[in-house]
């Protein structure tokens, strides 16, 4: 990003104060949200996702953490009331294996054709969101399937969050569904970490030193948005979350086959 036009980072930084708001204030689409206006600039994923990544680790963690303490000053049980830890486990046990054959590359699946269904299958989930009339699974095979399918593109990508996040909204309530969504990404993003380091992908450290304050300012401004969403009724709750997922579906559709 050396060569950049003074406008140009400007932008990049702005896009990352909104990739901390959203990341913060909803529990996902911090990534997906962000690396289709990131790549108008510079088309190469790879220059922002460590970055990206990072952010999570740090805020996610710093969050989670900061709940857990928060909760046990207060008498609470911390991370065992913030997290729905046995619906955790049990998605990641789904999740595991197609996460690591992503990471590996094992299947050929082109990635518009995968990046195209996750969308759709996302744009029908958030319509029954806004309608008032979520999608429910009669068998736990389904919801299975789309995990599966989750795992691997967070492993390939990081535009899986709005498709595991349509299918942990159904079974995870709302006071604990960003806490359980943060230990989530913070075990898949380790794992993406650490395929980064083996293959000597650049972590892009010197640009953490700007990019990681635009990140922080969007994460104070997310915490606002995040006490409101907490407050506010399940049915307005649900009806926000669908719109961000259609919209998150729809810039990712016009990016991938634009």
């Amino acid at each position: 990003m050396s060569d950049l036009l003074w406008w140009e980072y400007l932008f990049i930084a702005l896009i990352f104060v909104w990739s901390g708001f959203v990341r913060t204030g909803l529990g996902f689409g911090g990534a997906v949200l962000a690396l289709p206006f990131l790549l108008l600039i510079v088309d190469d994923p790879l220059i922002f996702l460590p970055i990206i990544a990072v952010h999570l680790l740090i805020f996610s963690g710093a969050i989670t953490l900061g709940n857990h303490f928060k909760a046990k000053r207060i008498g609470t049980s911390g991370l065992k009331e913030n997290v729905d830890w046995p619906y955790l486990k049990r998605t990641l046990k789904v999740m595991i294996i197609p996460k690591l054959i992503g990471v590996f590359g094992l299947l050929t699946l082109p990635n518009e054709v995968m990046s195209g269904l996750i969308f759709v299958i996302v744009i029908v989930y958030s319509i029954g969101y806004i309608l008032n009339k979520p999608f429910k699974s009669n068998s736990a095979w389904i919801d299975n399937l789309f995990l599966m399918l989750g795992g691997y593109v967070s492993g390939t990508s990081l535009i899986a969050a709005p498709l595991v996040m349509a299918v942990y909204a159904s079974h995870v309530a709302k006071e604990q569904l960003r806490d359980t969504l943060f230990v989530l990404w913070f075990i898949l993003v380790v794992i993406k970490m650490g395929s980064f380091f083996v293959v000597g992908v650049d972590l892009q450290l010197i640009h953490h030193l700007w990019l990681l304050p635009c990140a922080f300012i969007g994460h104070l401004l997310g915490q606002k948005l995040h006490r409101y969403l907490v407050k506010t009724d399940s049915a307005r709750f649900f009806k926000i979350i669908g719109t961000v997922l259609i919209i998150t579906s729809t810039v990712g559709i016009a990016r991938t086959f634009g």
